[in-house]
C-alpha cells in the first residue's frame, strides 16, 4: 500500500491510496492516531486499512501533500554509500557507514518548494531511497533487520555545499529550512518486490542527472539498520535516508546547481515521483 500524510480540509492528516490509484481514504478522519508515526507505533496499518476498506474520501489530485513522515524522532542520513558517488567526490571507502543527522523542520513535501537560502548559490539535489522503520530495535541482526522496515520512500537530500564543507561535519549543510524534500508517500514492501530492483532517476528541469539501483549500495538496508542500531534505538517512525548515486550538482564541470525557477524530480521505481520547484529565499 502507499500510506501518505496530507492536508484535507486543512487539517493535516494520513491515509493510503486506493486501488485505482486516484483516491485517497483519509484514516486520520477515523479518529485514533495523530499521524503515521503513531501508526506505526500501535502497528495499525493493517488494522486501519482493513476497517478504510478501497472507497476513497477525497481525489488524489486534490490533497496537498505533507512529508510523509510529518515528525520523525530521528532522521538518520547515510552519505558516500554508492561507488559512483565516493569516486566523484573522491571521499568515502572506510569501510563503515558514513551517518549524519537531518532535523525534521528542514523537510519539505512533494510538490512544495525547495528554497534556496539568501547565505548560498550552491543548493545542490540528492536523489535517494528512504527506509521508515516500522518496529523498535536495537542491535537489530542483517538477518532481522527487514522485519523492522514499514515502508520505503523518495528523498531528496537538499544540500547547501558550501555550508557543508565549512568543516568535515555535514550538519550545517543539510539542515537548512526546506531543503529536504519527502514523498509523496511510504510504500510497503510487499509492493514493492525485489528490493535491490529499486532505481532512482533524478532529473534536474527534464534532464537525467542520477541513475542507479539499490543493489549499488555500498552499504545495503540491511547492514545499515544493523549498524545504525547498534549506537541509537531505532523507533516507528524514523527514517534511514540510504545514499545518493553519482552525478550529484557539485561534482560537475561546470557544477550544476538549484536556483528559482528549477524543476527537480526524483524517481524510484516502483515507489512512485518526488517532484519540487525551486525557490529563492525571500
Amino acid at each position: 500500500m502507499r500510506w501518505l500524510s496530507f492536508y484535507h480540509n486543512k487539517k493535516l492528516t494520513f491515509g493510503y491510496v486506493t486501488s485505482n490509484g486516484k483516491e485517497v481514504v483519509d484514516a486520520g478522519a477515523r479518529g485514533g492516531f495523530d499521524g503515521l508515526r503513531e501508526v506505526l507505533e500501535a502497528d495499525a496499518l493493517d488494522s486501519l486499512a482493513k476497517e478504510g476498506g478501497d472507497s476513497g474520501d477525497v481525489l488524489l489530485a486534490e490533497i496537498e501533500y505533507a512529508p510523509t513522515i510529518t515528525n520523525p524522532k530521528k532522521i538518520l542520513c547515510v552519505g558516500l554509500n554508492y561507488k559512483a558517488h565516493q569516486e566523484e567526490t573522491g571521499r568515502g571507502g572506510e569501510g563503515f557507514p558514513t551517518v549524519f543527522v537531518r532535523f525534521a523542520a528542514a523537510q519539505v513535501a512533494h510538490q512544495k518548494p525547495i528554497i534556496r537560502p539568501k547565505e548560498s548559490q550552491a543548493l545542490d539535489f540528492e536523489g535517494e531511497i528512504a527506509m521508515i522503520i516500522g518496529r523498535a530495535g536495537r542491535r537489530i541482526t542483517k538477518e532481522k533487520a527487514l522485519s523492522h522496515v514499514a515502508g520505503f520512500g523518495i528523498y531528496n537530500d537538499g544540500s547547501i555545499r558550501d555550508y557543508q564543507r565549512h568543516t568535515s561535519q555535514f550538519t550545517p549543510g543539510k539542515n537548512f529550512a526546506n531543503t529536504g524534500g519527502f514523498g509523496p508517500w511510504m510504500m510497503t514492501p510487499d509492493e514493492i518486490g525485489d528490493l535491490s530492483q529499486m532505481e532512482i532517476t533524478t532529473k534536474l528541469n527534464g534532464e537525467v542527472m542520477q541513475n542507479a539501483k539499490a543493489e549499488l549500495l555500498v552499504h545495503g538496508f540491511e547492514e545499515l539498520i544493523e549498524y545504525c542500531s547498534t549506537f541509537v534505538e531505532l523507533e516507528p517512525g524514523d527514517v534511514i535516508v540510504t545514499g545518493t548515486p553519482g552525478g550529484v550538482g557539485v561534482a560537475r564541470k561546470p557544477p550544476v546547481f538549484m536556483d528559482e525557477g528549477d524543476l527537480i524530480q526524483i524517481e524510484v521505481t516502483p515507489i512512485g515521483t518526488l517532484s519540487n520547484p525551486v525557490e529563492r529565499e525571500n
